[in-house]
């Protein structure tokens, strides 16, 4: 005899239909008001709630309820831009300027990038005026004179290289790493302090040289990251 769903999946099942049809940022009912619908516990309510908001459906903010949530932004695990990717996902990319000033380079740039000058981009990055990640760019500040008469927070880095100094990027190295975001980060992500964080630091290069390092920080609940994978075999191998 099979086992009868637990009453939590049941009531998940039923919100995640009832969320599809709804608006971002709509309410769901209270655990109280989902209790005496469903004629089942406060504590069942309160598990099919919390469900959803790990499947990132929706959003819970104490003291205020629950909300449809926008969905995730998946970004590859590929040599484009930010701009790209969310164009491509039907979303309008924008940011908002931090910092953005040509100086010496540091002890560490000097190394990274192999120059005695630099231009810092300090950026955050929204996607349909959400923001999704904080974006810190060095780059190698010889290969792009006069780079800080453009309008950045609108125009995509990348598109500026590539048009106005023909740097097309054709490699570069990656490291991915958790985090939790700290006092500086959370308020520009709209993130409560401790929120875990996704940290993205690359390496770009164009025609074998170094031109770009970026640590990239994401909102954990607000994107994932894709990869297309292969086996790798050696020959001979059965399997």
């Amino acid at each position: 005899m099979k086992a009868q769903e637990p009453r939590y999946r049941q009531l998940t099942a039923q919100l995640r239909t009832a969320v599809a049809s709804l608006p971002v940022g709509a309410p769901l009912p209270s655990e109280r008001a989902l209790s005496e619908e469903h004629g089942v516990a406060r504590m069942t309510a309160r598990k099919a709630l919390e469900a959803l908001e790990n499947e990132g459906l929706v959003v819970r903010e104490v003291g205020r309820g629950t909300f449809v949530s926008r969905p995730g932004v998946s970004l590859p695990l590929r040599l484009t831009s930010f701009s790209e990717d969310v164009r491509v996902r039907g979303m309008v990319p924008t940011s908002s300027v931090l910092r953005f000033e040509r100086r010496a380079a540091t002890a560490t740039q000097t190394e990274k990038l192999r120059t005695q000058e630099v231009v810092e981009l300090h950026r955050v990055r929204l996607a349909d005026k959400q923001p999704l990640a904080i974006e810190r760019s060095t780059l190698v500040g010889e290969l792009v004179p006069g780079i800080e008469r453009f309008d950045l927070a609108q125009e995509s880095l990348y598109a500026v290289l590539e048009r106005e100094y023909g740097l097309w990027f054709d490699g570069g190295e990656q490291t991915i790493r958790a985090a939790l975001a700290d006092e500086e980060v959370a308020p520009l992500l709209g993130i409560a302090n401790g929120s875990p964080v996704l940290e993205l630091e690359r390496t770009s290069s164009a025609g074998g040289r170094v031109v770009e390092h970026t640590i990239s920080t994401y909102a954990g609940e607000r994107f994932e990251l894709s990869a297309h994978i292969e086996p790798v075999r050696s020959r001979g191998s059965a399997g």
